[in-house]
């Protein structure tokens, strides 16, 4: 290896370790960067907005005689929430998998409500909403929100520091419906990212 090939490679090998230094440092900025606790509060506070609304669903559903479940209803804002989630540079699969665990937690409030009225013998309500006109539009206004917000919390979900102020957040900001079973399901997408 004559001098100047061996200069040329101990400048290659130079440039590959300053690149591998900033790599680590980098990651290890993103992995301690503090959390954005405002930012974990509104994204809470939209899950509970969310979550509010599903009594309201009940009432439209057990006036209506409509199923709890909607599969096709659904997949097709599931679809459409994976397109906006790319959009706006978030993980599609994360934002599917946290909508799909919100409807989940939603279908568990209004399967708990229609138990209650079943055995209850209620009626009709006089009250009732109706699900086109006075409760989907709240939902879908909620939905970008909660991408935006999903969108500035997911960097910081591998955080333990994160996880733990989420958990702690929730016990003030989400409800606790069914022993707390359906805050879990709302959950479950953002504390699973840390394991």
């Amino acid at each position: 290896m004559n001098v100047l090939q061996r200069e040329f490679a101990l400048a290659w090998f130079k440039l590959a370790i300053a690149s591998l230094l900033l790599a680590l440092t980098t990651s290890s900025m993103a992995q301690s960067a503090p959390v954005d606790r405002e930012a974990v509060k509104q994204l809470l506070s939209l899950i509970d907005q969310r979550l509010a609304v599903a009594p309201l669903v009940a009432r439209a559903k057990w006036n209506s005689g409509g199923a709890i479940d909607d599969p096709t209803r659904e997949s097709t804002i599931l679809d459409t929430v994976s397109k906006q989630a790319e959009d706006a540079g978030l993980d599609k699969t994360f934002a599917r998998d946290f909508f799909q665990q919100q409807f989940d937690a939603g279908k568990m409030i209004q399967r708990d409500l229609h138990r209650q009225w079943q055995a209850a013998h209620q009626g009709k309500f006089a009250d009732a909403p109706d699900l086109t006109r006075d409760v989907r539009p709240t939902l879908d206004r909620l939905t970008p929100q909660l991408i935006s917000a999903l969108r500035t919390i997911y960097p910081q979900l591998q955080q333990e520091q994160t996880r733990q102020i989420i958990e702690a957040e929730a016990a003030n900001l989400i409800r606790d419906d069914l022993h707390g079973t359906v805050r879990a399901t709302a959950l479950q997408a953002l504390l699973s990212q840390h394991q």
